[in-house]
């Protein structure tokens, strides 16, 4: 057995793209809430108009709501069809869309840049591939 054969087994059966697209958003989550618990870096980058307000606990913080948000998409990736995760993974993306263009426009605690423009174009893609396709993964 090939060892991409093997991996396979684990990955998403769902029909689509989507279950892949949420498997790899909540991987690179998880990867970001490592990168907060242990250093205030990753967060500083975020917030890079005002790197003085993030502290330690304020990174951690950061961590677990990533890491909150990995889980639920893990769950959606896996139950793609099931209309109650579905519409968690859904408010996942809308909260960070709120969240980070927020700081980017109304409390300018970050100014455009790589790290920061990232998870607003991950959200904003999100939101839109689940919103137009929601009745061909949810059948209510």
């Amino acid at each position: 057995m090939s060892a991409l054969a093997a991996l396979s087994a684990y990955l998403p059966q769902g029909p689509g793209w989507l279950p892949a697209w949420q498997l790899l958003v909540a991987v690179t989550a998880t990867l970001n809430t490592i990168g907060n618990l242990t250093s205030v870096a990753a967060s500083r980058k975020l917030y890079n108009n005002a790197p003085a307000f993030v502290n330690p606990l304020q990174s951690r913080t950061f961590a677990i709501w990533t890491l909150t948000s990995a889980v639920v998409r893990f769950y959606a990736a896996y139950n793609i069809q099931n209309k109650l995760i579905y519409d968690l993974a859904l408010f996942t993306y809308l909260f960070a869309f709120f969240h980070f263009g927020s700081e980017l426009m109304i409390f300018r605690t970050a100014r455009p840049s790589a790290p920061n423009m990232s998870p607003v174009v991950v959200s904003t893609t999100s939101l839109v591939w689940m919103l137009t396709q929601y009745h061909f993964y949810v059948r209510s």
